[in-house]
């Protein structure tokens, strides 16, 4: 019999879904691989609440802690080795997020971290090693309730913040959100150096990806990202859910999503998009197999 294989789980509960990743790493410790073994996505939708009532309600409560009870349960069957949980927008934002992160350690023992855009861009950044070149570049992670804007040069992240506009949170063009959108990238982007070219997360980037089928691995042009988007935005949602089958909270965020994207390119100038395809899950997948390594 081989050698028992290190099994990770990677939680990330978000302001639209919450999602698990089971992981096992393979190969020799000096060139590991991760092979995904589970993968769960629930829409669970705590912005829902949090950004029209300023809390987690009690039927959506309920949910999430139902939830975090079979996440616990598919930690134990597949006897995982390495664990982590963190929450984002919605679970910072939320007046009775600690309470309930209190209830969810008690009742399962999964210890949630809440975590903030700072530190969600971080761990992302780690999924993004083999993406990452010297060249100049703006990455954009739309999330439900928030979106990271992170400025590399030559390499490195020189700058990065976290706005209050996501999928769920939508804001209109005049809201004064833009205007600071706006103002923070043409502090920290010399025109002078020309268009700047950008780099797409989340889950409604992948799927814009995917609906607009690009002729070039990774790399969606602006337009064509932007006729896709009109190409949603003409279809009612229960369209886009029978037609292009597109999970239902997919379908009613997808639009909002692609408007952020186009907005801060169109700002920038960039012509296109790259669209790894990876996200937190991922980064947090890595940050796990470098601990169990270590271990």
């Amino acid at each position: 019999m081989g050698q028992k294989r290190i099994k990770l789980a990677a939680i990330d509960i978000g302001s639209n879904a919450a999602r698990i990743q089971i992981s096992a790493i393979l190969g020799a410790p000096d060139s590991p691989t991760l092979k995904k073994i589970e993968y769960i996505r629930y829409p669970l939708r705590l912005g829902k609440d949090v950004f029209n009532y300023g809390e987690i309600r009690e039927e959506r409560k309920n949910k999430y802690l139902k939830l975090m009870q079979c996440f616990k349960l598919m930690v134990e069957l597949h006897e995982v080795d390495y664990m982590m949980a963190y929450a984002t927008s919605a679970s910072r934002e939320a007046h009775n997020g600690p309470e309930i992160i209190e209830a969810i350690e008690k009742e399962t023992g999964i210890l949630v971290e809440v975590i903030d855009g700072k530190k969600e861009a971080e761990i992302t950044d780690l999924a993004l090693a083999d993406f990452i070149d010297d060249e100049s570049f703006i990455h954009i992670d739309v999330g439900g309730g928030s979106t990271e804007l992170n400025i590399h040069r030559n390499g490195k992240k020189r700058a990065s913040k976290s706005f209050q506009i996501g999928s769920v949170r939508v804001k209109e063009k005049d809201d004064p959100v833009w205007k600071e959108i706006r103002h923070w990238i043409s502090h920290h982007l010399n025109p002078k150096y020309g268009p700047i070219a950008a780099l797409g997360t989340g889950g409604n980037i992948n799927k814009l990806f995917q609906l607009a089928t690009p002729d070039v691995a990774f790399t969606l042009g602006r337009g064509d990202l932007k006729a896709t988007r009109d190409y949603l935005n003409g279809m009612s949602i229960e369209d886009r859910i029978h037609k292009l089958k597109l999970n239902e909270d997919r379908a009613d965020v997808i639009v909002p999503a692609a408007d952020i994207y186009l907005g801060v390119m169109a700002i920038c100038e960039s012509p296109k998009i790259l669209v790894p395809q990876v996200g937190l899950k991922d980064g947090m997948m890595i940050q796990l197999m470098q601990k169990a390594l270590k271990a």
